[in-house]
């Protein structure tokens, strides 16, 4: 199992492929298992870099405040360990959080960057309604599997979830794998709840695409409008239809806009 110590811990990294690097960066409790969509195409153009953060997956877990700047820096980290001085980045959810603090703190180690699914945080940033809310955090009693069947409809649209039953259940599957105990998700979770880059967001000077669905409940999507105000160099992409999962969802377009909006890059 490849294993990078940077940062004082253990980090569980993949590479795949051959070109230009892109390291991608996965969001809340999630790991590098959620590229599975992405990885056997983005391989094709670019030495992709997956890992896992910080309290996630296969990396360690260590009881301490995470945030995330702390996120950036061990990503920062990893592609030193690894002989990267810069690359294209690719950020999702909580992973688009750490791509902008990456950015703006390690300008010199972005090439390219892409923010799906993601906020500025802050004052600025849009939250799930209360009703959304509540349901979303009503898992007492729950496995982890009723708890993600429960939400299904936060990742996807309500017609790719009945077209794609088998598809459905590769996801359960994928999420199942490695999954994050409680303490951690919420040492993560606390992470994302101090995120703030409306004020520094514009220092950004690698050339952005923001991408979302633009029926996302969880990250809604009015959040990427507000990133592309703040970004107004940036592009900005919405998928139509789709929610939180939309890299996923429409992968083929969403592989697309990413090998094509990185190959523009100069």
């Amino acid at each position: 199992m490849p294993i990078a110590h940077v940062n004082d811990i253990d980090i569980y990294f993949e590479i795949h492929g051959s070109g230009p690097p892109l390291v991608l960066i996965m969001g809340l409790r999630r790991n590098a298992e959620w590229w599975h969509r992405q990885i056997p195409e983005l391989s094709k153009h670019f030495t992709i870099i997956a890992f896992d953060n910080r309290g996630a997956g296969r990396s360690d877990k260590p009881e301490m405040d995470y945030s995330i700047r702390l996120f950036a820096d061990d990503t920062a980290e990893l592609m030193n360990f690894l002989g990267i001085p810069n690359a294209h980045i690719l950020g999702i959810s909580m992973g688009g959080y750490i791509a902008q603090e990456l950015a703006i703190n390690h300008p010199d180690k972005v090439n390219g960057l892409i923010l799906g699914c993601t906020s500025c945080g802050g004052p600025r940033a849009v939250s799930m309604s209360e009703e959304r809310i509540e349901k979303f955090t009503a898992n007492k009693g729950l496995t982890p599997e009723q708890i993600l069947r429960k939400d299904m409809d936060l990742y996807f649209s309500d017609r790719f979830v009945q077209e794609h039953p088998e598809r459905i259940e590769e996801f359960v599957e994928i999420s199942l794998r490695y999954y994050q105990p409680a303490d951690a998700f919420f040492r993560q979770l606390n992470a994302c709840l101090n995120h703030d880059t409306v004020d520094r967001v514009s220092e950004v000077s690698s050339p952005t695409l923001i991408m979302t669905g633009d029926d996302d409940h969880l990250v809604p999507s009015e959040n990427s409008l507000i990133l592309k105000e703040l970004m107004p160099e940036a592009d900005l992409e919405l998928l139509a239809g789709c929610r939180h999962c939309f890299f996923m969802e429409e992968s083929e377009k969403f592989n697309c806009s990413v090998v094509g909006f990185l190959r523009s890059i100069r």
